[in-house]
């Protein structure tokens, strides 16, 4: 395909979309019916489907039946481990070794035109991003996600919590289905601002954005802190009714979906003249400039913040503007030694 039918390249070999980014229509005003309807496809397509094709398979073929949840024991804990491991492994290693190993498409679609593997840099452990993403990703990442499932898949199994069953409450059960992701939305916007208070930027959260060209195994390279906090939106499950093919879900979005922003490419190329759209634009954006995008753009919750980015000029004629006036802010503000003073 020829990338510059839908974006331009610039000296650097950088890649942007010709597209604006639009938040989703559902809270944004002056509301729309039309554009909620068209907008409607991109929900479910192509992630959420599959995430939860992935939970409902999970669930069926590949958790322990419930007798076996009921106690603690180190055979079944392993097992979820490793099936959340084997997945995570497949994906984000397929992900990488089509588009950064082998190069499949070039660099067609490339937001950055650099590949990390190129660059070494002494942030990274071993001084290569990817070894430190996957390290990362395994050795804190996955035994965190697992930690929350299987206790959470123990309390059900223990009858602890507000568990509801399908024939009880079709409904409420498929309503909250549906707005799962809308909810890990609105739970990453709040702890990813929190995380980039400066105290807990330096100390936390600086791990993930040492992978300012992020790749596939960038996706939950995260010091442990926010590891914990990331998978914590799970928690709901033990306070409103819910179902634990939900709570599979609800992991994967959390967990498989934290790839969707860090794949790098505006498409991935199918095959001749066909590409699959990534949606990794938005969060893109954040990891180049840091304070734009806390969210991915399903709510308007960056625009009713003023820290939404579009990708065009005019966005980023604005966030400089933004910047500009809070470095204003600083300068203006007495230092603790002029406070002294002064008092």
């Amino acid at each position: 395909m020829n990338d510059l039918e839908f974006g331009t390249r610039d000296k650097r070999g950088n890649w942007r979309p010709n597209r604006r980014l639009e938040v989703g229509p559902l809270l944004d005003m002056p509301w729309n019916l039309m554009r909620v309807l068209k907008w409607i496809p991109s929900y479910f397509l192509p992630w959420n489907v599959v995430f939860f094709a992935i939970a409902g398979l999970f669930w069926v073929s590949l958790t322990p039946e419930r007798t076996t949840l009921q106690t603690f024991d180190w055979g079944w804990v392993a097992f979820i481990f490793l099936r959340n491991a084997a997945l995570i492994a497949l994906l984000y290693g397929a992900l990488e070794l089509r588009l950064y190993v082998r190069r499949a498409q070039g660099d067609r679609f490339k937001y950055n035109g650099k590949f990390p593997s190129d660059a070494p840099s002494s942030v990274f452990w071993f001084n290569n991003q990817n070894v430190d993403g996957v390290l990362r990703t395994f050795l804190s990442g996955l035994p965190i996600w697992t930690a929350y499932e299987v206790l959470i898949l123990w309390m059900w199994a223990n009858g602890l919590g507000p568990w509801a069953i399908f024939g009880d409450s079709p409904l409420w059960l498929v309503a909250f289905g549906l707005m799962i992701p809308l909810i890990h939305e609105v739970h990453f916007f709040i702890i990813h601002r929190l995380i980039h208070i400066p105290i807990l930027y330096k100390w936390i959260h600086s791990v993930h954005h040492n992978s300012v060209n992020p790749s596939p195994w960038s996706s939950l390279s995260m010091h442990p802190v926010e590891h914990l906090l990331y998978w914590s939106d799970s928690l709901i499950h033990l306070i409103v009714p819910s179902h634990p093919v939900l709570v599979l879900y609800h992991l994967q979005v959390t967990g498989t979906g934290a790839v969707i922003g860090h794949i790098g490419f505006d498409k991935i190329e199918t095959g001749a003249g066909r590409a699959i759209d990534s949606h990794a634009y938005a969060h893109y954006l954040h990891h180049k400039y840091f304070e734009v995008n806390y969210a991915d753009g399903m709510l308007p919750l960056d625009k009713w913040m003023g820290t939404w980015h579009d990708g065009t000029k005019e966005g980023y004629r604005l966030m400089k503007e933004r910047f500009q006036k809070k470095k204003a802010r600083q300068v203006a503000r007495p230092s603790l030694k002029e406070k002294e003073n002064i008092g």
